[in-house]
């Protein structure tokens, strides 16, 4: 499973965009793209999916109950 940094790092290369284009297209700042792609914390769920809906992704959050407990012990 790839991090959101990874991914939306390659979506916006394969895209052929510079941060600032993405940013721009996107509309957020680029301090968004770059938390993101830095992998920052602390980031605004809201602006996160503005930027994936892009590529057709949101992120949401999920329960433990959700998660697979053989994914969480690798």
């Amino acid at each position: 499973m790839k991090t959101l940094d990874t991914f939306l790092k390659e979506k916006r290369k394969q895209a052929g965009l510079t941060q600032m284009e993405f940013a721009e297209r996107a509309g957020v700042a680029l301090t968004v793209i770059r938390k993101i792609e830095q992998g920052k914390g602390n980031l605004n769920l809201e602006k996160v999916n503005h930027v994936l809906s892009m590529f057709g992704h949101i992120l949401a959050p999920i329960s433990n109950k959700e998660i697979d407990p053989v994914e969480t012990n690798r």
